[in-house]
């Protein structure tokens, strides 16, 4: 791409004023070069981008832009499609180059402005548009967020599930790159990949209370790889309510409730007996039955044996897909606050399980200290997310490397020289 370079003519401020008359400047009202109107950077500037009327980019290829002279350099480089989604970028330190480094969407509309400032350190501009074409592929990758609509805890999860596989990491960079979480109140958060078909995001600490998520993807028409691009996913939104706490201490036998930080309860309960003791750790409660009917065979426990069961359990709050509740438990109502008899669900007696049930939502935090049993499993059983350290759950995002704190890579869209 030519460009007819701009005629520069240096002559300073002090011979202007002299032959123009007083009050009358050409470099600004303070004598600064930056403070003149950008001039027109066509002529200092090369694009790879298409020029003529009709033709579309492919967006396969990245965007580059580069100074064609030593007259000056590039000092911004910003580009983005019609619908504010920005394409990430690298400019050289000389200011001689900029690159884009994620991929641009198909069928976008892109205005790319490119910010320059020549040796007198006069600035300028130039706007550039283009349109990119049509994938050629009809693959899509779908991606669907969780959970469902509404209120929830303040331990609750965010999920995304892909309909395809995602294995190698540059790819999914891409996707995780444009699954976007906004809270508000505004918290440090990240993916992790839990599989190739699933990632979970969580803050570094549990979600505040009574905030604000929406979550949404920027994928649709982005090339992830071979023959796959982005397809439309549906936006969510969520709440959540008070910060619901319950710390469950197996060797006191005690179940102790916090609203916001403070206690609002204490319950005698019992839990998993020698043999089935109950898993150590937070998980999240899932959901909550009135009424369940729970029987050995579904744990592994033979039919007819002495530790058989098949019993109706009311007030039943799940917290792992195995099977283990937080229930009524009449039956052992002597033991509750004195001894560990279950088969690993936390029991209680019918009116603190009912007390318990009414109190609490999916999402709330369940923390069970002191057992002898396993810990809670982070993924597969539940959401036990929260049983990993932030810096091993950083490392499960394709865009960061263990660093404990800081912003996403993908946060800085562009980069700028430093200042000569």
């Amino acid at each position: 791409m030519n460009h007819t370079p701009r005629t520069r003519t240096v002559v300073s401020c002090a011979l202007l004023v002299t032959a123009l008359g007083a009050g009358v400047t050409a470099c600004g009202s303070d004598g600064n070069p930056l403070s003149a109107r950008p001039y027109d950077a066509a002529g200092l500037i090369s694009f790879n981008g298409p020029t003529e009327a009709g033709k579309r980019a492919d967006p396969d290829k990245p965007l580059e832009v580069t100074a064609n002279s030593d007259e000056g350099r590039i000092t911004d480089v910003t580009a983005q499609d019609a619908t504010g989604r920005h394409v990430a970028g690298e400019l050289a330190a000389d200011g001689s180059r900029w690159h884009s480094t994620s991929p641009l969407a198909a069928n976008a509309h892109y205005t790319v402005t490119v910010s320059t400032e020549d040796e007198d350190g006069a600035p300028g501009r130039k706007v550039l548009t283009f349109d990119t074409s049509q994938p050629t592929s009809k693959q899509r990758l779908k991606v669907t967020f969780g959970p469902e609509k509404g209120t929830y805890g303040v331990g609750q999860p965010i999920t995304a599930q892909l309909d395809h596989d995602i294995k190698d990491k540059a790819q999914r960079a891409v996707v995780e790159q444009a699954l976007r979480v906004d809270s508000t109140p505004a918290v440090q958060g990240s993916w992790y990949w839990v599989g190739n078909k699933e990632l979970h995001y969580r803050p570094k600490d549990y979600w505040p209370a009574h905030a604000t998520i929406q979550v949404h993807s920027n994928l649709e028409g982005i090339r992830v790889g071979d023959r796959l691009w982005g397809g439309a996913a549906k936006p969510l939104k969520i709440t959540t309510g008070d910060r619901i706490e319950a710390v469950t201490d197996a060797a006191t036998h005690q179940m102790t409730v916090y609203k916001n930080g403070q206690e609002i309860n204490q319950i005698p309960i019992t839990t998993g007996k020698p043999g089935f003791e109950t898993r150590n750790g937070v998980k999240v409660v899932l959901a909550k039955q009135y009424y369940v009917r729970m029987r050995g065979t579904t744990v592994g426990i033979a039919e007819g044996s002495a530790d058989s069961y098949d019993l109706p359990v009311y007030y039943a709050t799940r917290v792992t897909w195995s099977g283990e509740y937080v229930h009524a438990a009449p039956w052992s109502v002597g033991s509750q606050g004195y001894a560990n008899v279950s088969h690993g669900c936390t029991g209680m007696s019918t009116s603190n399980a009912e007390w318990f049930f009414d109190t609490v939502r999916e999402g709330d935090i369940v923390k069970v200290v002191n057992s002898n049993g396993d810990e809670m499993e982070p993924f597969g059983n539940g959401f036990g997310d929260w049983n990993v350290d932030w810096q091993k759950w950083r490392k499960g995002s394709a865009l960061f490397k263990g660093t404990p704190d800081g912003p996403a890579p993908g946060d800085a869209l562009r980069v700028q020289p430093a200042a000569a």
